[in-house]
Formats: structure tokens, C-alpha cells, sequence
């Protein structure tokens, strides 16, 4: 949920406060952070391996149960992506923010999942309204938005998993790429820029798309917000 046009409009789940980037001190500091801990874990030291664990188990886990839906899925595919990580950290060339790296990993591993899962018939079985690790914490990748602080008033909580509820099922309706988009910029918050660099995308592409998953979405959510 970070920078762009304000012209866009928003989607759903998007709020005002997605569009402030974290301070530049916060961003450095995080980086070096990340620098020193990838030194460490070429190194060999395999706690810096668990730091970044730590760090970031909950930002992969949360994209991974936006693009799944299911709690015991996502938990494998986070494992999955550290898996991954371990492997490849040698040809990790620092060239851009490691979490850039990282959630292009876990983006094309959930991408990966759900065609397999396709293939089996999965159904979905976990409401993400029901598991708070949905949404996910505030960052130096963005802050989280539930929609429960969207909804005012005494009956703000119930209106708000109903709306989550809602979401995550209309979502899991778009095309894998449509809602990998509406994830990250929408519900994780990253910017334009961070989604260039994940996707691989051209920048009109990317917002041409990212417009056109909004505007699907919010066709599908009509219903629920009468």
C-alpha cells in the first residue's frame, strides 16, 4: 500500500495512506540492514539467514494467502520462497533492494502454485477475514490498509470482515497476473517503482493493467456494497 499519480484512481482496499512512501532514513536503514545480512549469510552464518526470516516471513506470507486464499497453502509457499532464497543467495548480485528481489521470488512462486492448483481443482477453504496475518504490518514497504478502518461507526468490525471477506473472494476471481497487481500495490502497498522492478513490466503496461484489475474488481464488488 506506496507512491503514485494521483489521477489513478484507487482500488479496492486502497486508502489515502498507501500513498505515503516511508521516510528515506527508514528506507536506507533497512537496506543496510539487508546488506549486512546477506554479507553474513554468504558468509555461511546461517543466523543472518533466520533474521531475514524474521524480517520478512510476514510480508511473503500475506502476499501468499491474498494470491491463494488458504492458510496451510500459503504457510508452504513462504516456506517455499526462504527456500528458495537460501538457494539462489549466491547469485544475488545486490543490484536494487533485496525485498524487491525477494517478492519477485514469492511473486512468481504463487503464480506457479495456482496454475498447479488449477490443474487439481483446488478450493479455496480459509476466509482471509478470519486470519490476521492477512493484513499485513506496517513497514518500510508500505503500510497495511484493512478495510476495517475504511468502515466507520459501532459496526465498523463486522462491515469490515464482510467487505475483507468479500474482497478476498472477488479477488481470487481476477486473472493471476490482474490480482498479483491489485496485491501489491493495493493491499501490500508498494510503489509503481518497487512493482516495475518485481514484474519486470513496462511502466504503461503496468498501469494500464493495474487499471483495468481496479475496474474489474470493483465490478465484481458492486453487489456487496449496495
Amino acid at each position: 500500500m506506496q507512491g503514485a499519480a494521483k489521477s489513478e484512481p484507487s482500488g479496492p482496499g486502497a486508502s489515502q495512506q498507501a500513498e505515503a512512501p516511508a521516510p528515506a532514513s527508514d528506507r536506507a536503514s533497512a537496506d543496510a540492514r539487508d546488506r549486512a545480512l546477506i554479507r553474513q549469510l554468504k558468509a555461511g552464518d546461517q543466523r543472518a539467514f533466520e533474521e531475514l526470516v524474521r524480517i520478512y516471513q510476514d510480508r511473503v506470507f500475506s502476499l501468499s494467502l491474498r494470491m491463494i486464499g488458504n492458510r496451510q497453502e500459503a504457510e508452504d509457499l513462504a516456506q517455499e520462497v526462504f527456500m528458495t532464497v537460501h538457494r539462489a543467495i549466491a547469485s544475488y548480485r545486490g543490484e536494487g533492494r533485496f525485498y524487491t528481489w525477494l517478492y519477485r521470488i514469492a511473486s512468481n512462486t504463487c503464480k506457479n502454485r495456482i496454475k498447479y492448483l488449477r490443474g487439481r481443482h483446488f478450493h479455496r477453504s480459509v476466509p482471509v477475514d478470519e486470519t490476521p496475518e492477512a493484513q499485513v504490518p506496517a513497514g518500510e514497504a508500505g503500510p497495511g490498509v484493512p478495510l476495517q478502518s475504511r468502515v466507520h461507526g459501532p459496526e465498523a468490525m463486522t462491515e469490515g470482515n464482510r467487505l475483507e471477506a468479500a474482497v478476498q473472494r472477488e479477488l481470487a476471481a481476477l486473472d493471476p497476473e490482474h490480482r498479483l497487481l491489485i496485491v501489491l500495490r493495493d493491499v501490500q502497498g508498494l510503489s509503481y517503482q518497487e512493482i516495475l522492478r518485481i514484474t519486470g513490466l513496462q511502466e504503461g503496461t503496468l498501469k494500464s493493467r493495474l487499471h483495468r484489475a481496479r475496474v474489474a474488481l470493483k465490478d465484481r464488488l458492486k453487489p456487496h456494497l449496495a
